[in-house]
């Protein structure tokens, strides 16, 4: 009797918890409807519960139902006992979130009302204050709002957003609602008041700099960098980076801080004219360390190797001027010598966790990827590799560097096995909120639990998965364009043709391959029995249901996958979703959508994308390939071809493609990536998938990582444009792609290695006389730029390319 009992009490708990287990499933569903439903019913079932109510007032919030929200909070905060003056710390965020659901009903008055109200029973007092100068400006109760900045500025006169209340407040600024009444002397008084209450605030001096022009941004340009480089501040330069687009500011600037240096050497002072204590040895370094930074940014290699060379001769000690040495080789594009002095700097410090994984980043960008693994193995947990504890750690910095390392090296089924541990990691970041849906109820974590919820429904947008996804799409496509052949096939390929010494030389090759490959996977099986004992305790604890274990990602089943463009679209649904507004996103589904020969897919790709940037240089190659692609099919649908003509002509404005091709050179004549682009349309070659290295560039080829990686749509799609366009305007196409006079615009490393690579890739025909021209071009341009450096025998010729693999990919978001 006492074990049927039992029985039943246990399964009575069971059916009384299948209506919360329905609405965790709902709300991680985001089935708002069936969430708000299933709520209703947990509040008739446990009309007692506070989660019942926070729930069931939570689900009208997310449907934007704020009224019944707010009824809801109300009627809940009435039942709760708590003493006027006593602090309870649930209490009070559940003031704070029903003050929350105010706002975002856009009841102004109501929540300043209502903080003032509660005010004493809050715990986060800023916050308070925060929220009432944010209404008070809703509201125009401009002079109180001002009232309420200052005081937050007294408490922290280093935000900045205070500084933004309070100038719009005073109706001194241009931002907000009202009209700016105050000029630009006033607006210079206010900072100069509050900088005299708080001498050793930044802000107020920083700020103004945005604001003040010629002689006046001189003088107090001329303040504010004495004071810290008399004190030493590293991080100068960045606090001064935002000024680098006013030209007239940084002519000031280099002006200023050049004649510091000058004077500093021979008299110890920032002016020959000046008397009284002499500056500290350490000014002139730090003065040296700016201009380094500052000529770096402005593209003066030469010069910012100079003076960061002078500094670290004066203090060879200085971890900060061996990473500045480092950055500048990375920015001039000679990686092997950035990781050399990355890997300098960080030796001074072995135990600095931050330097070790720039050191990392830096090998992982030149292809060191085993030297990279080591350099992290510092700081991971012994036992077990770097590269699997630094997964397990959702380190996915490391692992996007990873990612574009393969994928420079040709080894795409290790690139795609990265990709896919970090769709695993948004997978069980998306899982993990599962156990937050009733702990946020029960620990009154309200406005924490709403931000999880929309942090959750936009996290594929973070930069880590678009670019994770990004590669993946781009292997697919390679993978797609040209299969992968068995190793016995290759080999029967390319023996043929060959002499008989250059077979045997072949074979001998092949036996040395065969044997390293032996060994390598000797160690990898260690490894994976290592990894397979480490993780047996945890994988026991897995339950038999629900998800199970996860299948293991072999490379060489990856890059030989059967349907490419399938695993493709799976990681391009994600970005469409949640990353439309990269056109990024919309050209890539323009490229598998090609290629599975869905026209209407391909239409709605060059739609979005032209409504972001019709100018965009790749957009206008996927435009020629639609439009060529439509012509060449006749057999099309009656109204399917009615809507392509149509939209079509909205894009081409009835103009030919040779003309439209003509209008956007024009457009364009001083952009070096548009006119590639452009040249890449007039070449010659026949339509072809595969790159093609041009006799006799072998050596060069394998500098640039032509034929080792995937080259970007813009340079890898040259190949393919030359059918569409006319193929007897070889000198002319080459002649627009290498100019490099007064005129072009966008003269970096990243664009002129990008012309190398066209140059290499075959996509302009036969031209090894007018690579070479360009390189020494080029060479003169950037000396140190080992992408244009001549290959002078074989070793260094294997070094440069080990290196310069990664120049094009790397280089494009630091120039």
């Amino acid at each position: 009797m006492n074990l049927f009992v039992k029985d039943f009490v246990m399964m009575s708990r069971a059916m009384s918890c299948l209506p919360q287990n329905e609405e965790k499933g709902h709300i991680q569903m985001r089935d708002l409807e069936g969430y708000r439903e299933t709520r209703y019913q947990l509040l008739q079932l446990r009309p007692t519960q506070r989660a019942s109510w926070i729930g069931y007032a939570i689900a009208y919030h997310l449907l934007k139902d704020y009224d019944m929200a707010l009824k809801l909070l109300e009627e809940f905060r009435q039942t709760q006992q708590v003493p006027p003056n006593k602090i309870d710390y649930e209490y009070s965020e559940l003031i704070l979130y029903q003050n929350q659901v105010m706002r975002e009903a856009d009841l102004f008055q109501e929540s300043l009302e209502h903080i003032e109200t509660y005010e004493k029973q809050i715990c986060d007092k800023l916050l308070v204050e925060e929220i009432k100068g944010e209404m008070l400006l809703k509201l125009g109760r401009l002079k109180e709002a001002s009232e309420v900045f200052k005081n937050l500025i007294d408490r922290n006169a280093e935000n900045w957003c205070y500084y933004e209340g309070l100038e719009k407040a005073l109706q001194l600024s241009s931002i907000g609602p009202f009209l700016p009444h105050g000029t630009l002397e006033e607006r210079l008084q206010i900072y100069e008041e509050i900088s005299k209450q708080h001498p050793r605030a930044i802000s107020p001096r920083r700020l103004p700099l945005n604001l003040a022009p010629g002689e006046k941004f001189r003088e107090l340009m001329d303040k504010f960098l004495r004071i810290n480089f008399s004190k030493g501040c590293p991080p100068l330069f960045t606090t001064l980076k935002s000024l680098y687009y006013n030209t007239e500011k940084i002519s000031i600037i280099q002006e200023l801080v050049t004649n510091y240096e000058a004077s500093l050497k021979t008299c110890d002072f920032f002016s020959p004219y000046e008397n009284g204590e002499k500056e500290p040895p350490t000014t002139l370094l730090w003065v040296q360390y700016f201009l380094a930074q500052h000529f770096d940014k402005l593209g003066h290699y030469s010069l910012a190797l100079d003076y960061i060379n002078a500094a670290i001769a004066g203090t060879p000690t200085l971890i900060e001027l061996f990473y500045m040495k480092a950055k500048i080789y990375k920015h001039i594009g000679n990686l092997k010598e950035a990781v050399k002095w990355m890997d300098e700097a960080q030796s001074l410090d072995t135990a600095d966790r931050f330097i070790n994984s720039k050191c990392a980043k830096y090998m992982l960008r030149a292809n060191m990827i085993k030297e990279a693994e080591e350099m992290c193995s510092k700081f991971t947990r012994e036992g077990t590799s770097a590269m699997e504890n630094l997964n397990e750690m959702q380190c996915m910095w490391f692992q996007t560097e990873c990612i574009s390392a393969y994928q420079r090296l040709g080894r795409y089924g290790d690139a795609l096995k990265k990709c896919h541990e970090v769709e695993r990691h948004f997978f069980e970041i998306t899982d993990d909120q599962f156990d937050f849906h009733t702990y946020c109820m029960r620990k009154m974590t309200l406005r924490a639990y709403v931000d999880l919820l929309r942090l959750e429904d936009i996290l594929r947008r973070h930069a880590f998965y678009f670019k994770a996804a990004r590669s993946a799409i781009e292997i697919y496509l390679k993978l797609y364009d040209n299969p992968l052949t068995s190793e016995s096939k290759q080999q029967e390929i390319n023996s043929e043709n060959l002499s008989a010494k250059e077979l045997k030389k072949m074979l001998s090759k092949q036996r040395r391959a065969q044997k390293k490959a032996k060994l390598e996977e000797e160690r990898k099986h260690a490894e994976r029995e290592r990894q397979q004992k480490n993780q047996k305790k945890k994988r026991d604890e897995e339950e038999e249901e629900g998800s199970g274990l996860k299948e293991e990602l072999i490379p060489e089943k990856l890059e030989r996958i059967e349907n490419p463009l399938e695993e493709a679209i799976k990681f391009l649904i994600p970005l469409k979703n949640l990353v439309a507004d990269n056109i990024d996103t919309h050209l890539l589904a323009f490229e598998i959508y090609f290629r599975k020969g869905k026209f209407l897919l391909m239409l709605q790709s060059v739609k979005r994308a032209f409504a972001i940037n019709s100018n965009n240089p790749w957009l206008h190659e996927c435009l020629i390939k639609f439009s060529k692609s439509v012509s060449n099919h006749s057999n099309l649908p009656d109204i399917v071809s009615k809507v392509l003509s149509q939209e079509m002509q909205k894009i081409f404005v009835n103009k030919d493609l040779e003309s439209f091709n003509e209008d956007f050179l024009r457009h364009n004549a001083t952009s070096l990536q548009h006119l590639l682009s452009e040249a890449l349309l007039c070449s010659v070659l026949p339509f072809t998938s595969t790159p093609i290295v041009v006799p006799g560039c072998q050596e060069d080829a394998i500098k640039l990582g032509v034929g080792k990686r995937h080259c970007t749509w813009l340079t890898s799609s040259g190949a393919k444009m030359m059918y569409f366009l006319d193929k007897s305007r070889q000198e002319k196409a080459i002649a627009i792609a290498t100019r490099l006079d007064e005129t072009i615009k966008d003269k970096n490393v990243k664009t002129l290695i990008k012309v190398s690579e066209a140059l290499l890739d075959g996509s302009f025909g036969n031209c090894n006389s007018q690579y070479e021209e360009y390189r020494m071009a080029c060479h003169n341009l950037l000396p140190f730029t080992s992408a244009f450096l001549p290959v002078v025998n074989e070793v260094d010729s294997h070094d440069v390319a080990l290196n310069h693999t990664a120049n094009y990919d790397v280089l494009a978001n630091e120039i």
